[in-house]
């Protein structure tokens, strides 16, 4: 693992404290989707700002307070609980209980961390509240604001996946930036959940193998424990030069319609392709399942609200052998990723939505992509300037791709194998792109 994946950002927690509503808010129970149940799970996020004259960390915290009470009020579910019904379903129970605020200090300078992309090391600047709370009693969104030894500060959240996904979650940040200035909200909110309910009774009209019942996910489980191996993280860029060159290749033989041929599918394929080659090798009897999130708001019938503030996410899948992987043009590859997303229709995810109602179900792949690539975050405006970087970070046993903005409008992949497999896939990748493309 690089030196930077496992740094001490020799951090000083002072203070914590709990952001309620500004004003009273009606108790409710908020209905989770069967979305939002799969997704019961922390995400992380960091927002780095340079240091601004003026803007001391005590100033910009209290803002970020005045801001938060404000936001609480349109968005009280975040300062719920998760809790279960009589029939043992995830609901949110609106209590106005609040988010977990908490202010703490670096002896580093932002400097010291290098460049910047998503890195394990970042989960010093985030609350960890699944770790120190009982389900009932957990907050669903935590911060921490971290002051650097030159006057910069960085923002760490930890948001439970289950009351929104990235776009919501950016709306929110749009939102926040407003308020912490006194204006207006800058898209309301809406927070009913109903329109992804289930159908009564369900109808499954299709098998979903992205979709996993969880007694055949038991069935998966290994009967005898293998000694656990060292794994280690790469971060690898891709330019715009470089995407450029897998549309190339995708446009070889002119067999695909070119508006299959966008950025995010020759990487996702491009990033399938590498990482089951590396991991089972050109193995024919071996299938690698692909999964990536799909925007749904515009799929489903009626289309979700654009300020829908719950999880308007689905996934895809593409299905393949190794063998076929290793063998197939680059083309097809890429088709077999954009029919992942031509075969979402209001139908198949009504489909889905019902089976996860008639059995207990999980999302199961072999590569699991995460973009938060065209989630413009540094496009925020707050009162103290935008974002000098914004990125997720990855839990350190992550088995997922994660997908987030690179310099020179390229993207950032970060990727977390076993060592026994990393060099294989960095060979894999570095076939087109060269080594100068990582960064360790």
């Amino acid at each position: 693992m690089g030196s930077f994946f496992n740094q001490d950002l020799k951090i000083t927690l002072h203070n914590s404290s709990t952001i309620h509503p500004k004003e009273q808010t009606e108790r409710r129970s908020l209905f989770l989707s069967n979305i939002d149940q799969l997704l019961n799970f922390h995400v992380k996020t960091v927002t780095f700002f340079s240091a601004k004259p003026g803007y001391t960390l005590d100033l910009v915290m209290e803002m970020i307070r005045s801001g938060m009470e404000k936001a609480l009020v349109h968005y009280d579910f975040l300062a719920g609980r998760l809790k279960y019904d009589e029939k043992g379903r995830q609901e949110i129970d609106c209590d106005g209980a609040g988010v977990s605020y908490v202010m703490a200090s670096s002896e580093l300078k932002l400097e010291d961390l290098g460049e910047l992309y998503p890195n394990p090391a970042f989960l010093q600047l985030i609350p960890m509240p699944e770790l120190t709370h009982e389900l009932e009693e957990r907050p669903l969104f935590a911060i921490q604001a971290t002051l650097f030894k030159c006057g910069s500060y960085a923002f760490g959240v930890s948001l439970n996946h289950a009351a929104m996904d990235g776009v919501g979650f950016l709306t929110f940040f749009l939102n926040l930036a407003c308020l912490i200035s006194n204006q207006r909200l800058a898209i309301t909110p809406y927070t009913n959940r109903e329109l992804l309910a289930a159908r009564s009774p369900p109808r499954v009209t299709f098998s979903h193998p992205e979709y996993v019942k969880l007694e055949e996910i038991v069935k998966m489980l290994p009967t005898r424990k293998s000694p656990p191996e060292d794994h280690e993280f790469k971060q690898f860029h891709l330019s715009s030069k470089d995407i450029s060159t897998l549309k190339e290749k995708a446009r070889a033989g002119n067999t695909l319609d070119p508006k299959i041929i966008t950025n995010f599918n020759v990487v996702a394929a491009y990033i399938w392709k590498c990482k089951s080659l590396a991991t089972y090798g050109p193995d024919e009897n071996k299938t690698s399942t692909l999964l990536y999130a799909v925007d749904i708001r515009r799929k489903i019938q009626p289309n979700l609200p654009s300020s829908y503030a719950g999880n308007g996410v689905f996934y895809a899948y593409a299905k393949a052998t190794c063998r076929d992987l290793d063998t197939s043009p680059f083309p097809n590859i890429v088709k077999m990723v954009s029919e992942g997303v031509a075969r979402i229709t209001d139908e198949y995810i009504r489909s889905a939505i019902d089976s996860c109602q008639v059995s207990v179900r999980f999302p199961i792949g072999d590569v699991i992509v995460t973009s938060w690539w065209k989630l413009d975050f540094g496009e925020m405006e707050f009162e103290w300037g935008k974002p000098k970087y914004f990125c997720p970070v990855p839990d350190p046993k992550t088995k997922v791709v994660m997908l987030s903005p690179g310099v020179d409008k390229g993207v950032g992949v970060l990727i977390r194998l076993p060592s026994s497999k990393m060099e294989k896939f960095c060979s894999l990748f570095y076939k087109d792109f060269g080594p100068s493309q990582s960064r360790l």
